[in-house]
């Protein structure tokens, strides 16, 4: 007898008062998993979209309360009307502009007034490609504004009240693996996100006895609709062909949402106390071959890089026909 059907038969032979009782067992585990997050208030900045609105899917699953910010109020009450649909619990929307700091604290104090948050993720960011000699300063300030400054002002205004309520909680800032290797042809973006990974690395130890811990996620490939539309306007990112955009990661795919929500997920749960300060690179090993947007751009020609502004210029004011604030 194999061991599958030993172990069929012997399941059979146990009184049925047993039986329920490892069913029952079963099932609490289950349900302990789906709690993972319960009673935890998460903000997620840029949550209406993207990563953004995927990781919120995930702690809205496993019981946490979310919040979601950003400019376009509109596409924010759509974003939390479904996941609610989908998931029930509840999400909360703030129209935010996290370049001005003001606004992010008087936000922050209006989110504390109703209760202390417990996690926070920093995930609005922009970004577009573009060689370094094209970029105005008003460009270069359309990136740094958001993912250094930005990023910043909400790192700031929720940790200062942590301190003074002596409550601890979890930091997690999404990154790129460039911080590690530089990214031609996303100069600011490379800079802003360097600098915000050097933020998680110092807060980590500077408030690590307030109990407070800063931790950061260096997603690859997981295509979205706005950045992939900046950033590899021209590819596709479901081509399985083996000449596409990631034929040379070494998973020959693109990351699953799925795989970021879990990672999410664990370093904003009470599993991983210990473990502050560290950038996660989730890419397939992509960045380890020296994966950057160099070699897929660095020959395009004037031409070329005409185009790409066009297209990226029809998503930017696509996207700003729908801002708020």
């Amino acid at each position: 007898m194999n061991r599958r059907n030993f172990i069929i038969n012997s399941f059979s032979k146990l009184d049925s008062s047993y039986k329920l009782k490892i069913i029952g067992a079963k099932k609490s585990e289950e349900e302990a998993f789906n709690d993972l997050l319960k009673d935890k208030r998460i903000l997620v900045t840029g949550g209406g979209t993207g990563l953004g609105k995927e990781m919120s899917r995930y702690f809205l699953k496993y019981g946490a309360e979310v919040l979601i910010c950003g400019r376009r109020v509109g596409v924010l009450e759509e974003t939390a009307k479904e996941l609610m649909d989908e998931n029930g619990g509840i999400v909360k929307c703030y129209g935010l502009d996290i370049r001005g700091a003001q606004d992010v604290d008087e936000t922050i104090e209006e989110i504390f007034a109703e209760g202390p948050l417990d996690g926070l993720v920093n995930n609005a960011a922009g970004n577009f490609i573009s060689r370094t000699q094209d970029l105005s300063h008003r460009g270069f300030e359309a990136i740094a504004s958001i993912v250094f400054h930005g990023t910043f002002y909400v790192t700031h205004s929720v940790g200062k009240r942590w301190i003074e309520l002596e409550k601890g909680g979890s930091i997690l800032s999404i990154l790129a693996t460039w911080v590690w290797t530089g990214s031609a042809f996303t100069v600011p973006s490379a800079m802003s996100k360097s600098g915000i990974n050097a933020m998680t690395k110092s807060l980590a130890t500077e408030w690590g006895h307030a109990g407070i811990r800063l931790n950061a996620i260096a997603p690859g490939p997981f295509p979205t609709e706005g950045a992939w539309a900046r950033l590899s306007p021209n590819q596709d990112p479901n081509d399985t062909s083996g000449q596409g955009a990631y034929s040379e990661n070494p998973m020959g795919r693109v990351g699953k949402m799925e795989e970021l929500g879990n990672l999410a997920t664990f370093l904003m749960s009470d599993g991983c106390d210990y473990l502050t300060g560290q950038t996660i690179a989730i890419d397939g090993g992509e960045y380890l071959t020296g994966g950057t947007f160099y070699r897929a751009l660095a020959s395009m020609k004037d031409e070329d890089w005409d185009a790409i502004k066009a297209t990226i210029k029809a998503t930017n004011e696509k996207d700003k026909a729908k801002r708020t604030v």
